[in-house]
């Protein structure tokens, strides 16, 4: 792989430069308080919020993963990068409610609507979750993209890219993330965009790509009885992992909450569902790219995560590698930044605030960063036990996610559409659906490293393809909710009016419909549109 030349630095450090004026200005504004520092002050515009949660969302897992993901051809995969419509129920399903009850975090939700055993569990979970799929992910991707664009040893990569975004995080809180992300949405998308026109010409286009690879190999719908993706519990899976991403995480949902107001919060998620589609065209296609060219003997690449950097370095010239190569860091920073901050909050917010209630904003904004501190700390520890569950990158972070998400998926789904579900069914669903996730990740390092034989109940949960396994777990889940409920006296709904749908005030129903007009719906209309073209155009034929 090429390396970069003066020039290219040059506009790194230019890029970089800018950056840090950008959030030394944010950092300088006032973050004495939680409101403000977690939350940026509630006042963030439409615009800068979807560009918020797209850059939030493609980070270094999907700059490498994904661009790996195509060229390692399991174009199945691409149905996570078609979830815009999952983002819609965000601002027009999820966001209202969340709203209405003037919460911090995802956890302090779930009190409200239940109670507190609910809100500490999932806390937990959530600390879990961030430390198998974002901080692990993240800083092991970061430190290929940087030990491969710097030639440096791949731990100091990763270590070098933890300190930088870690700065601007640590002490510019929320604020600094979210405009900092504005600009780097910007600059990811010239970028790649860019990569994606050069490489499709240097393959000499789309249809001469398809030629070559055979049209079979962009079908990302197979039988359902694909050893693989079978396309049932493909979209079924993909589905429960999205609500819980998209509607139910801290990680994205903090974005949102930052909004001035419903109306805008729920235009953001319409942005950031329009921005969403993008990732196939970024940074699927350029690793198909690179598959293509490495086939005709143009490239090299040792593993498909590589894919993309070396693409990058190989058919741009000097000066717009650097451009490309800064949108790529800002990727992986912005993806950090995001968790960091995610993490700091669910923490402050959700386990040290609940026990000292008299601990004064300083001190919390403090324990925050503290509290980043840690969690990367164990993030880092995980690396090494991350890379025996999947070989590609972006395949291991489907599986985790799918081990994680069905029962938060299932108690915040039940828990606003239907009000007799009680406490004690919420977190009876949270214990053992997150057991049974645990418990798979044992078994499948465990089957993986011969450790339980091979012909046994044991090996085969610990075998069974993931994305049957969240299915299964999705449906028991349920189960348990419901009938844990049923079991129970019904539920005295006084205490979460405006929670559920059911217990909606008709004030609240007549403020939530004076939310959003005809361009709303249209806009909304266009994402789905697009989202069924794609799924349409991607059919092997």
């Amino acid at each position: 792989m090429e390396k970069l030349a003066t020039l290219d630095w040059i506009v790194i450090c230019a890029y970089f430069l800018v950056l840090a004026a950008l959030a030394l200005w944010v950092i300088s504004k006032k973050t004495e308080n939680t409101e403000d520092y977690f939350l940026a002050g509630r006042n963030i515009g439409w615009f800068v919020i979807g560009s918020s949660i797209f850059a939030s969302n493609i980070g270094s897992e999907h700059v490498v993963g994904l661009a790996g993901t195509g060229a390692a051809g399991k174009f199945p995969l691409i149905i996570y990068e078609l979830h815009a419509w999952v983002v819609l129920l965000l601002g027009w399903v999820f966001l209202p409610f969340y709203a209405r009850s003037g919460v911090f975090t995802m956890p302090e939700f779930l009190e409200r609507r239940f109670d507190t055993r609910s809100r500490n569990f999932l806390s937990i979970i959530s600390l879990v979750a961030y430390i198998l799929t974002k901080v692990s992910v993240t800083i092991y991707a970061g430190g290929i993209v940087v030990a491969a664009l710097l030639d440096i040893e791949f731990w100091t990569g990763a270590l070098a890219t933890v300190i930088l975004t870690g700065i601007y995080t640590v002490f510019g809180g929320m604020r600094a993330v979210v405009y900092t992300e504005t600009l780097q949405t910007i600059v990811l998308i010239f970028g790649a965009a860019t990569l994606t026109y050069m490489g499709l010409d240097a393959v000499g286009g789309w249809s001469s790509m398809k030629a070559e690879l055979g049209p079979q190999f962009f079908n990302m719908w197979r039988s359902a009885s694909d050893p693989d993706f079978p396309w049932p519990s493909l979209f079924l899976t993909s589905t429960i992992v999205g609500i819980w991403y998209w509607c139910t995480d801290q990680y994205i949902v903090q974005r949102a909450l930052t909004a001035a107001n419903i109306k805008e919060g729920r235009r953001g998620t319409i942005f950031g569902a329009l921005l969403k589609l993008m990732p196939v065209f970024l940074f699927l296609i350029p690793g198909v790219i690179a598959l293509t060219l490495k086939q005709r003997g143009l490239i090299h690449w040792d593993t498909p995560d590589e894919a993309f950097a070396v693409l990058l370095t190989s058919i741009l010239p000097h000066g717009l590698r650097g451009l490309v190569a800064a949108g790529l860091l800002a990727a992986l920073m912005s993806s950090l930044a995001s968790v960091f901050n995610s993490c700091s909050t669910l923490y402050t917010i959700d386990i040290y605030k609940k026990n000292h209630p008299d601990a004064p904003e300083k001190q919390l904004v403090k324990i925050g960063q503290y509290a980043t501190i840690i969690i990367v700390i164990a993030g880092i520890a995980w690396i090494p036990i991350m890379a025996n569950i999947s070989g590609v990158l972006y395949e291991y972070l489907q599986s985790v996610q799918a081990y994680i998400s069905p029962p938060i998926t299932a108690i915040f789904l039940l828990g606003i559409f239907v009000p007799r579900i009680t406490s004690t069914g919420a977190i009876s669903t949270l214990v053992t659906g997150f057991s049974l996730g645990m418990i798979r990740i044992v078994f499948e390092l465990l089957a993986k490293n011969g450790s339980i034989g091979s012909d046994n109940i044991f090996y085969n949960f610990g075998s069974m393809n993931f994305l049957h396994f969240g299915v299964i777990s999705f449906i028991i889940c349920l189960g348990t909710a419901i009938i844990v409920s049923l079991l129970g006296p019904k539920p005295e709904l006084t205490h979460v009016q405006g929670l559920t749908l059911q217990t909606m005030t008709p004030e609240q129903k007549a403020h939530n419909k004076n939310s959003y007009n005809y361009v709303d719906i249209l806009a909304s209309l266009f994402v789905l549109a697009l989202v069924i073209s794609i799924m349409i155009y991607f059919n092997g034929k």
